[in-house]
């Protein structure tokens, strides 16, 4: 093969190889156009509102049908000029995404869109370099033609004529895709393809204070096959289902007391536990005393839905056995701070007091299971009692306030009017640790890794998050996480490892 004919093979490759990005970017425009809802679930993004659709739709789609446009008119032009373009945006791209890595942290599946990107760059680079070993003097000038021709416009009519038909074929693609979705949906078993050990999944890491991005207090803690939900906040339940797990997995419900923001979503819990897994026997829940109370209350509330479903579904489906929560109180012996309240199939589960007063009783709660532990502290101060448990704990999820943050809140409310709420911001600061305070606990506790969860304030955006930190790394060498709805970690037993990974 002589030189000439060399070169040509080579502006061949090129030409594919920018024609296959293209192609890429090209299906994800038409896609994000068409079907953001979809797109941004592989894309892990979680549109709230209307409007988070419309973003999606236009930027996203918008973006990529871009650099398909450039790619392929690369590609068909054969000059690399056009695809600078696309190289561009991908450095930008993956520099944002490297930024978050650093700063919000660490996601295997950034870590895997940052290698898909990398490889488009390095493909679109090789191809830009071949199409510059020789180039053609006469081809450097820019010519207006390359754009507005008759390939480039009938290209740009048959995408629109994708888009369209899409669009208004989406009543028969969806009854299409309902069945894949369903079985997708249904069939999920996340407990089954957990490995052996203590798993922990963070179903509201919020507080009272609204958060757009977090429901109120809970956390789901996975024994073996077992799940356990501590707290119940408004919203948690949702975000269970969401995260794909099974109602027939949940063994019992633990309460650390009995804020609003902690029971909130306890009927539902009972709810969906009994018409999701068509139980016999009603919900075990944990609590101290005063639990018979919440427990009593939420039955008497969700009576009448419960004699509606059992009449509308038939007693087979739901079992009116089933129903409802049933109280298991404790109280500490005299003396004792600690309690083992669940000792079997080599779990135990310690409750233990600490300091939200003047809310009382109010616990925390250590999970040890094949030598693997857990700790969470409820809500409270910083106290002795919190350390002895914690110590030698692989997680330590502990209640957070940033007094800081919270401050300048308090001061907010004062210059708006807002007297009472300024009150309340000044007074939970007494009963709440700080993230300082969980980082000394977790530092003279031995834990292995400190999840900060009940943000309070909300964090709205990423860039809060140093601030909400505030000195916290200074008093804790390991690992600190803020927590955040969706994240789960694992604790293989027969292990030291400490695996995170997001189920939203």
């Amino acid at each position: 093969m002589n030189t000439r004919s060399q070169i040509s093979f080579s502006k061949i490759i090129s030409r594919l190889m920018a024609g296959l990005a293209g192609l890429l970017f090209l299906f994800l425009g038409i896609g994000f156009i068409t079907f953001p809802d979809i797109l941004a679930t592989a894309f892990f993004v979680q549109p709230i509102t209307v409007q988070g659709l419309n973003s999606i739709r236009g930027d996203l789609g918008g973006l990529f049908l871009g650099m398909s446009f450039f790619c392929l008119l690369g590609a068909a032009t054969g000059r690399n000029r056009w695809l600078v373009v696309p190289v561009i945006f991908l450095i930008i791209i993956m520099s944002g995404r490297l930024l978050s890595q650093t700063l919000d942290g660490f996601s295997a599946a950034g870590a895997q869109s940052l290698k898909i990107e990398a490889l488009l760059l390095i493909l679109l680079a090789a191809a830009i370099l071949i199409q510059t070993l020789k180039p053609d003097s006469s081809k450097n000038r820019f010519r207006i033609k390359e754009i507005l021709n008759f390939k480039v416009l009938t290209a740009a009519i048959i995408v629109a004529a994708i888009i369209a038909g899409l669009v208004l074929f989406q009543n028969k693609i969806g009854l299409l895709l309902v069945e894949p979705i369903g079985t997708e949906i249904l069939s999920a078993d996340v407990i089954g393809n957990l490995p052996d050990g203590l798993h922990v999944a963070l179903l509201g890491t919020g507080a009272p204070l609204a958060d757009g991005r977090r429901a109120s207090c809970s956390v789901g803690v996975i024994a073996g096959k077992d799940l356990y939900v501590v707290d119940a906040g408004p919203g948690s339940v949702r975000k269970l289902e969401l995260m794909k797990f099974r109602h027939a997995a949940i063994k019992a419900a633990l309460l650390t007391h009995f804020h609003s923001d902690h029971i909130g979503d306890l009927g539902e819990l009972m709810l969906k536990r009994w018409a999701g897994g068509s139980m016999n026997s009603p919900l075990d829940i944990f609590g101290p005393s005063g639990v018979e109370a919440v427990v009593a209350g939420f039955n008497q509330a969700y009576s009448l839905d419960f004699k509606s479903r059992i009449l509308h579904h038939g007693p087979t489906v739901v079992p009116p056995s089933g129903a409802g929560g049933l109280a298991r109180p404790f109280s500490f012996p005299a003396g004792a701070e600690s309690l083992s309240i669940i000792d079997a199939d080599g779990l135990r589960v310690t409750a233990f007091a600490v300091d939200h007063s003047p809310v009382k009783p109010a616990v925390g709660y250590r999970f040890d299971y094949k030598g693997r532990a857990v700790v969470i502290s409820g809500d409270t101060a910083s106290t002795p009692a919190l350390y002895h448990q914690a110590r030698g704990a692989d997680l330590l999820l502990m209640d957070a306030l940033q007094p800081v943050l919270i401050s300048s809140l308090k001061n907010v409310s004062r210059k708006t009017g807002r007297e009472n709420t300024a009150a309340i911001l000044h007074d939970i600061m007494e009963y709440h640790a700080s993230p300082e305070d969980g980082a000394i606990i977790a530092n003279a506790a031995g834990v292995r890794h400190l999840i900060l969860t009940h943000i309070l304030p909300p964090l709205p955006a990423a860039e809060l998050k140093p601030a909400f930190l505030g000195e916290a790394r200074k008093f804790f060498s390991g690992p600190i996480t803020i927590g955040e709805d969706g994240m789960i970690f694992s604790l293989p037993s027969g292990s030291k490892d400490i695996l995170m990974k997001w189920l939203l």
